[in-house]
């Protein structure tokens, strides 16, 4: 319900309120800041496909600050981003986790940037699997795949050779920005969003 101030104008919306997530999508900006998730995937699927629709030549900027979540989603809107026929430009704002990092990596080379106190975890996926002993060996193998998978896409975006990726990420792996850029994940530590277009 809009709140009116006495002088008629009316209040700051709560955060996902319709006008608010109108206004985003003017702007032509997407924020995952979230648990990665199936209301995620839709969320994000959703003003995707509105925002390809109003121009798909303008630039969608998606800002990355999320504590991973769902690997078979990072993966999902990783495509989606890769997918998408406007072009696609990621900026991490503060964590950037587990399957966040690939959803921040579905920007191509040259398009990934980062604020200077952001801060990226790479890791292997982990589960909790209840059923018989053969349910049990088929869920392990599915998680080194897609272990495998994400360290595969890490190394072919970083330039790290995939031993090294599949190394480092076998525990937490924490890195600044700055970090980050030198690891090859970022393109370019910003602090303005003019930088964006530089």
């Amino acid at each position: 319900m809009t709140r009116y101030a006495e002088d008629g104008e009316s209040q700051p919306k709560e955060a996902g309120s319709p006008r608010l997530e109108s206004e985003l999508l003017e702007s032509r900006r997407i924020i995952v800041g979230e648990e990665v998730s199936d209301i995620l995937y839709r969320k994000v699927a959703t003003q995707l496909s509105i925002l390809e629709r109003k121009d798909s030549s303008k630039p969608i900027t998606v800002l990355v600050n999320s504590p991973g979540g769902a690997a078979d989603v990072g993966f999902a809107i990783f495509d989606l981003f890769r997918f998408s026929t406007a072009p696609i430009r990621t900026v991490a704002n503060g964590l950037v986790a587990s399957a966040a990092v690939l959803i921040f990596l579905g920007a191509p080379q040259g398009k990934r940037f980062a604020l200077p106190n952001s801060r990226f975890l790479l890791h292997q996926p982990s589960t909790v699997t209840r059923g018989q002993s053969t349910d049990i060996d088929i869920a392990a193998r599915q998680i080194v795949a897609l272990k495998r998978r994400y360290n595969q896409i890490v190394a072919e975006a970083t330039g790290k050779p995939f031993a090294k990726v599949e190394n480092d990420s076998d525990r937490d792996f924490w890195l600044t920005s700055l970090e980050a850029k030198e690891y090859g994940l970022v393109n370019r530590v910003v602090e303005k969003q003019s930088e964006l277009e530089g």
